[in-house]
């Protein structure tokens, strides 16, 4: 009798592993993702990328607003007797009287080396924190976030310059080969599920928007870590003249200066402990983004210019 799969996702981090599996010959009995979104300017609906590739696919889907005491969603998914779910970037937590209604259980696929960074923003954390190498686990989901025990772990190296954009394409990719020989050992009951070390674990909070205030006082390798960390949203930003300007890439410079001082004629700027860094791309305040040769023709922010620190 074919396997029954439940697929639960939203981001486009997870739209590879869903056509991998869909590709690959596996059933997929139902699509679970975050309900369309109203724009913050307008009225246009922004469906979710994997409700998307759901409807191209021609996979049925479902978009409750939250499993939480949502009981039509429980009889459906109990009436369904799935083998598996995988869930990857769903966005919602999924309700412990949940976790029981497939064979298999729930499967979480997460992008980093757990117990390192359990929580929402794994790949940004770890690239903010300098880490040399992520990854992705591959777990049972259990009623505490992220901690269930562990199947694979399967690593990746971290460039010091890979911004998260780049480190998330790289892992969703990693991720939509890989589980197909994990799901198949998990079917087949050959997969062997590890306990985490619970007292090595990390959390990678929710970034906030304001988290992306550059302190000029820190050390280079910590700036560029956060510009990369925070690409493409919500990215890194100072404050000059009443106006917000967002650094999109940048790299380590060789001069020293006064913290926030710019040192050079190309957007070089002085940082803590005796270091720098170099602006290579910036989008001014609700312009669009410029290379720095570019953007220093008609720019007020010259050599000698202090910008004020956080």
């Amino acid at each position: 009798m074919p396997k029954k799969i439940i697929f639960m996702g939203t981001p486009i981090f997870a739209v590879p592993i869903l056509k991998s599996l869909y590709q690959n010959g596996y059933p997929i009995s139902v699509v679970y993702t975050q309900p369309p979104q109203k724009s913050k300017r307008g009225q246009k609906i922004n469906k979710s990328p994997i409700q998307g590739i759901s409807e191209t696919l021609n996979i049925d889907f479902r978009s409750p607003k939250s499993l939480k005491d949502n009981m039509e969603e429980y009889q459906f998914i109990r009436e369904l007797n799935a083998d598996i779910a995988i869930v990857v970037a769903y966005g919602q937590i999924i309700p412990k009287e949940f976790l029981n209604l497939t064979k298999k259980g729930f499967i979480n696929i997460h992008g980093s080396l757990l117990p390192a960074w359990r929580g929402a923003a794994p790949i940004q954390r770890s690239i903010m924190n300098l880490d040399e190498e992520t990854g992705i686990s591959i777990m049972k989901i259990v009623e505490e976030l992220d901690s269930g025990p562990i199947s694979n772990v399967y690593k990746l190296k971290i460039d010091n310059n890979n911004n998260a954009k780049e480190i998330s394409e790289k892992l969703s990719m990693l991720a939509a080969e890989k589980i197909l020989d994990s799901l198949d050992d998990i079917l087949e009951d050959k997969a062997q599920f590890i306990d985490q070390d619970h007292t090595k674990a990390t959390y990678a909070k929710k970034i906030d928007k304001e988290e992306g205030q550059i302190d000029w006082k820190i050390g280079a390798p910590k700036i560029i870590g956060k510009i990369n960390g925070l690409f493409p949203s919500p990215g890194a930003f100072f404050n000059y003249n009443g106006e917000r300007y967002k650094i999109l890439k940048a790299r380590i410079g060789r001069g020293t200066g006064t913290a926030g001082e710019v040192i050079s004629d190309d957007l070089e700027v002085a940082c803590g402990k005796n270091q720098s860094i170099k602006i290579l791309e910036i989008q001014r305040q609700g312009k669009n983004p410029q290379k720095v040769g570019e953007f220093m023709l008609g720019s007020k922010i010259k050599k000698g210019t202090i910008i004020p620190n956080v």
